[in-house]
């Protein structure tokens, strides 16, 4: 799913981006608001993980919403 998309339908992807990263709060599912960019910053922060290791878990899981 592209990621115009996604960002169109925050709120209803909210779930499954809970269900993938359970660690996320909603401050941070709010702080990301769909944007890539900010998801990836926040899966990072949150997990502690290197950054292109949070870029595939993102691409992973919106491949995934398809």
């Amino acid at each position: 799913m592209n990621w115009d998309q996604i960002k169109g339908q925050w709120k209803q992807y909210t779930g499954k981006a809970r269900e993938k990263w359970g660690e996320l709060t909603d401050d941070d599912l709010e702080r990301a608001a769909g944007s890539r960019d900010q998801l990836v910053g926040v899966v990072q922060e949150r997990y502690g993980i290197a950054r292109d290791e949070a870029e595939k878990q993102v691409d992973s899981w919106s491949k995934e919403l398809d």
